[in-house]
């Protein structure tokens, strides 16, 4: 028989890793064709759009790569999906796992529907360590620094910081970093739940943030995505990038090594955290084969051939840190340690619609410039959602 996986993993590391994957299946499993079905771009939009048609007309892959947390209310779970709870008691993953994942893998309807394969960290900033050098610089720990350092790498002929938005959740991404260094973690936490209201000092001080940052953005970011964004580390055309921490694996699969990360702007102590995982369609073709991927997925094996090569750390709690390069090791030292909130732009802390309206909002921001309608509209959205009074 066959196994279909979907995923929109088709970029540098994240491809290896899901290789590595799928040479564990194929050793457990050799009777089994593997149909790797891709989609790319859009950090999954493009995927999830194929997804949900082939879903509604009964025809899904085996099995699909799913954001863990609230991002599984967008594929009508108790209509598409199976839930997965058996799989976690016979594979023992609720040891396997820490707690705060499990409470974010089970946020949507009390049920487990991934099986998820790593942590991502959103809040990294990335720095070309030469350019940097060269310009008398190191990486800012608060906004008043960025726009000083900005300034003076802006003086010695450097763009400050990279960035691509073609996608849209590309800015949504750095915001929510802005939204986590300005606010802090408890008053991030609350935007999601309504206990924070989008009205909050701390939301226009992060628009007036991003603003500032934008200023000093390189201008053809429309037409760039987050890896031709990194790809100007890279080239030595950009100083700093603000992304999450697969770009660790994006740039080893390049062979480029003279990068270096920090937190960005007051996130020194948060983890913006977000994690992939598998699901397993109802109406899956090849159950069996989807059922033993899905324990490939959660196993100890499984995790250590995919994430040192995605640029993640494992979900579970196991791993054998010498598998990781530096980066990777430190970030799983601060995922024990920091106070770890959910990231927006990955499906962890918000409904996909509500997510939707968010990115809508913000691409305007990026043209706009408006503070204070901008604040506005984001509070207009969390009240739509139903979160916000």
């Amino acid at each position: 028989g066959q196994l279909v996986v979907g995923s929109w993993w088709t970029a540098g590391g994240e491809a290896e890793g899901l290789a590595g994957m799928f040479k564990i299946y194929e050793e457990k499993y050799p009777d089994v064709e593997i149909v790797n079905a891709t989609v790319a771009g859009g950090a999954g939009s493009n995927f999830k759009a194929v997804n949900k048609t082939r879903l509604i007309a009964g025809d899904p892959a085996d099995t699909f790569q799913l954001h863990a947390g609230l991002e599984v209310e967008g594929y009508s779970p108790e209509q598409y999906l199976a839930p997965l709870d058996d799989i976690y008691a016979s594979e023992g993953l609720e040891q396997a796992f820490p707690q705060d994942l499990l409470t974010l893998l089970k946020s949507y309807g009390g049920h487990y529907w991934g099986v998820p394969v790593n942590i991502h960290r959103s809040n990294v900033l990335w720095y070309n360590k030469e350019l940097m050098d060269q310009a008398g610089v190191t990486p800012p720990a608060t906004f008043e620094e960025f726009a000083t350092v900005a300034e003076t790498l802006k003086a010695a002929g450097i763009v400050p910081l990279g960035l691509g938005t073609s996608g849209g959740w590309e800015a949504v991404h750095t915001l929510e970093d802005i939204l986590a260094g300005t606010c802090g973690a408890d008053k991030y936490r609350g935007l999601w739940d309504g206990s924070t209201p989008w009205t909050d000092e701390c939301v226009a001080a992060s628009l007036e943030n991003f603003k500032m940052m934008l200023s000093y953005a390189n201008t053809d970011h429309p037409a760039l995505s987050w890896d031709g964004a990194a790809e100007q580390l890279v080239d030595g055309k950009a100083a700093m990038l603000i992304m999450g921490d697969w770009t660790d694996g994006w740039f080893t699969s390049k062979g480029y090594t003279g990068y270096g990360w920090a937190p960005p702007p007051g996130t020194d102590g948060i983890f913006v955290a977000l994690s992939d995982s598998f699901s397993l369609p109802k109406d899956a073709a090849n159950l069996e084969n989807a059922q033993n991927w899905l324990k490939v997925c959660g196993s100890l094996e499984g995790q250590e051939a995919f994430n040192p090569q995605k640029g993640s750390i494992c979900a579970r709690t196991d791993c054998d840190p010498a598998l990781f390069n530096e980066y990777l090791q430190s970030a799983a030292a601060d995922w024990a340690v920091d106070a770890i909130v959910p990231s927006v732009a990955h499906g962890a802390a918000a409904y996909e619609s509500w997510v939707s309206d968010i990115t809508d909002v913000v691409v305007l921001f990026l043209t706009s410039g408006d503070v204070a309608g901008t604040q506005a509209a984001l509070q207009q959205s969390c009240v739509d959602a139903g979160i916000c009074q």
